[in-house]
């Protein structure tokens, strides 16, 4: 089901072929550098461009023998470069070709998955402003609290998906990071403009210091990075497929025509994207732990972590491409239902606007003691079954000394509880959004 949906262009990335085209970009650039350095004749890296043919399945062959992926790839070059071989991969290690290409990997996916994001935000604060003023019970502890509006629901995704965007592009400048430093990192068989060349050329920044490897915190951070947008996915999911219960209902995944439920029960309309995104945001997430796990290598590097990137980095970026997708056509279509959230805010016969009636008391002059207690008395009255809130406080003689009729009445108003939403919007979509140190400043004055 994963194919069916993955968009090919990130599928494409991650293709042996593709990683083989950026080997052998890394090895051209490098041979670029020798010819200026006088390491090479002028002329040899467009001698070996025009000749070199990549052939997946003569690498694979080879790397039955030598048991050693470069090399194999390197070899195979030797079946169409001609004598001009001998200056590919000079004074370079394995990892100076690998860990190059993983970078320019990394940064291809992640400019996909930033595609990704932006699209979700265009669909969350689309729906937001048109659910601006759709006011719907809150829960605290899944247990109904005071009146919101879903628009705000929405607003706040688009948040934190917002603050997930720079998390991304500050990850993505962290891991377009490239190394020709050589078998330990000291440059010994080839000087650091070599590694700025080829860097430059492929859109990366050389490692200011690395050894045999570009350090793994660079790859634990993205794969983090990831794992953060995923669990925010998994929230979303998580609060559709609430909304979405029999009992509440207030939202609904989109039912296509056509679209079965369930094989047994004919009447079965299943939150089953939710349910998928949910399950794969635990793949992600996982698959950052290994990446945790591969900062820590052997003195100048190892191989242990080279078989855990080879699953997660793929994995990990095919699924949050394909999880982005789903969530921002499961936002864009999801199926609301205004008459049950309103239904639904008016379940508990008015309890949810407990607190407005306590603050009115206190604004009056009452205890704030005794103000609580003689809601709460009447809340718990009403929540056994006694009757609306509304009509219960107005007959207790200590609320009615402080507050008239209409007085109660507007605290039973939810648009109340909305009246700060253009101020809140303000701050999420407008053009200049307040910072922490220009707020620090205002009050300061």
């Amino acid at each position: 089901m994963i194919e069916r949906y993955t968009r090919p262009r990130m599928k494409a990335i991650w293709d042996l072929k593709h990683k083989y085209e950026i080997w052998l970009e890394v090895e051209l650039h490098a041979c670029a550098a020798f010819e200026r350095a006088k390491q090479a004749p002028r002329g040899t890296a467009d001698k070996i461009r025009k000749k070199a043919k990549i052939n997946v399945e003569r690498i694979a062959e080879i790397e039955k023998v030598t048991k050693h992926d470069v090399i194999a790839f390197l070899e195979s070059l030797m079946d169409t470069v001609g004598p001009e071989h001998r200056y590919l991969h000079m004074g370079l290690t394995s990892s100076d070709i690998v860990d190059t290409s993983l970078a320019v990997q990394m940064t291809e996916a992640m400019d996909l998955i930033l595609d990704g994001v932006d699209g979700l935000l265009v669909v969350l604060k689309r729906q937001a402003l048109r659910y601006k003023n759709q006011v719907m019970v809150g829960r605290s502890h899944g247990i109904h609290g005071e009146p919101i509006s879903f628009g705000l629901k929405l607003a706040l995704w688009y948040e934190e998906v917002r603050r997930h965007q720079g998390r991304l592009r500050q990850v993505r400048s962290d891991i377009a990071i490239g190394k020709l430093s050589g078998a330990m990192g000291t440059f010994a068989h080839q000087g650091p403009e070599i590694e700025e060349y080829v860097c430059a050329k492929l859109g990366l920044n050389a490692d200011p210091v690395s050894n045999q490897v570009v350090q793994r915190d660079r790859h634990a951070s993205y794969a983090t990075a990831l794992a953060l947008l995923a669990a925010s996915i998994e929230k979303v999911a998580t609060e559709i497929r609430h909304l979405q219960r029999t009992e509440v209902l207030e939202v609904e995944e989109y039912f296509s025509e056509g679209q079965k439920g369930s094989s047994a029960m004919p009447h079965k309309r299943n939150p089953i994207i939710s349910e998928n995104l949910c399950g794969l945001a635990r793949v992600v997430r996982a698959n950052s732990l290994a990446a945790m796990e591969n900062v820590a290598l052997w003195h100048e590097r190892d191989i242990s972590h080279s078989s855990v990137e080879r699953v997660i980095m793929p994995d990990s970026t095919i699924l949050i491409d394909y999880m982005l997708a789903k969530v921002t056509d499961l936002i864009e279509h999801l199926v609301i239902y205004p008459d049950r959230m309103r239904r639904n805010l008016e379940l508990t016969g008015g309890l949810v606007y407990s607190q407005r009636l306590l603050l009115a008391l206190v604004e009056k002059g009452a205890q704030r003691k005794e103000s609580y207690e003689a809601v709460q008395r009447h809340a718990m009255a009403s929540w056994r079954g006694g009757g609306g809130l509304q009509d219960l406080v107005s007959k207790d003689p200590f609320i009615s000394r402080h507050l008239t009729e209409s007085e109660i009445s507007t605290c039973f108003n939810p648009k109340y509880y909305l009246r700060h939403l253009d101020q809140i919007y303000r701050r999420v979509f407008g053009h200049k959004r307040p910072s922490a140190v220009g707020a620090k400043k205002k009050a300061a004055r």
